[in-house]
């Protein structure tokens, strides 16, 4: 499980502070589904975040006891002066994964080709993305976070990352951050809303979505 204690969260700004989060409790189990709602700036990103690793709570707690991705959509965890291939030789060095089988998922998944000898501060965003995806799907993690950009690319491409993340691994948790309630009803068996730096989790999907629109 994933269980998130009384996380808080606030940044400095100027001589003060910005409150983010404020108390957020959230138990992701095996196999959950959940889609995470919430206007731009509610803290999406900065919840995924700290339950990624990526960032720590200002107080309270994350217990893992599944392993967890870090968060897609997310590009900015890259090593700019890296190639594609060096930052897939990383991850697989991080993971204890065998190098060659990281490499060759990287290429077929990617399609970028000699773009994965180029550092890649040189991609663009679309191809960057496209190797971020690639780089969590070439390890088998019990959690993927999801945070906002679901596909990219020509749609082949998208119905490639489709299969890997939604057909493939349909028996993996989830934690979905989109503005799109189509996603969320598709993909996800409960919803949680953040506004004004607090949570509240519905059980019923349609009732979450319900509850969003009328914010």
């Amino acid at each position: 499980m994933i269980v998130c204690e009384d996380l808080h969260k606030s940044y400095r700004i100027g001589h003060g502070r910005k409150q983010v989060l404020n108390g957020i409790d959230l138990t992701i189990r095996p196999g959950d589904k959940v889609g995470l709602l919430g206007r731009n700036g509610a803290g999406k990103t900065t919840l995924i975040k700290l339950i990624g690793g990526v960032e720590m709570p200002t107080s309270g707690r994350v217990r893992r006891t599944m392993s967890c991705s870090w968060p897609l959509g997310l590009t900015g965890g890259f090593q700019g002066s890296l190639t594609g291939y060096d930052n897939a030789r990383f991850i697989a060095r991080i993971y204890d994964h065998d190098y060659a089988d990281v490499r060759a998922f990287v290429e077929d998944f990617t399609e970028l080709g000699r773009q994965l000898r180029m550092p890649v501060k040189t991609y663009s965003s679309g191809m960057r993305a496209r190797l971020l995806f690639a780089l969590s799907l070439a390890i088998e993690f019990e959690c993927y976070l999801i945070d906002e950009v679901i596909m990219v690319g020509d749609k082949n491409f998208q119905q490639k990352c489709h299969y890997e993340l939604f057909e493939k691994r349909a028996d993996r948790s989830l934690l979905l951050a989109s503005h799109s309630p189509e996603f969320i009803r598709t993909f996800c068996d409960r919803a949680m809303i953040l506004s004004n730096g607090k949570a509240e989790m519905y059980d019923d999907v349609e009732a979450g979505l319900d509850t969003y629109f009328e914010l």
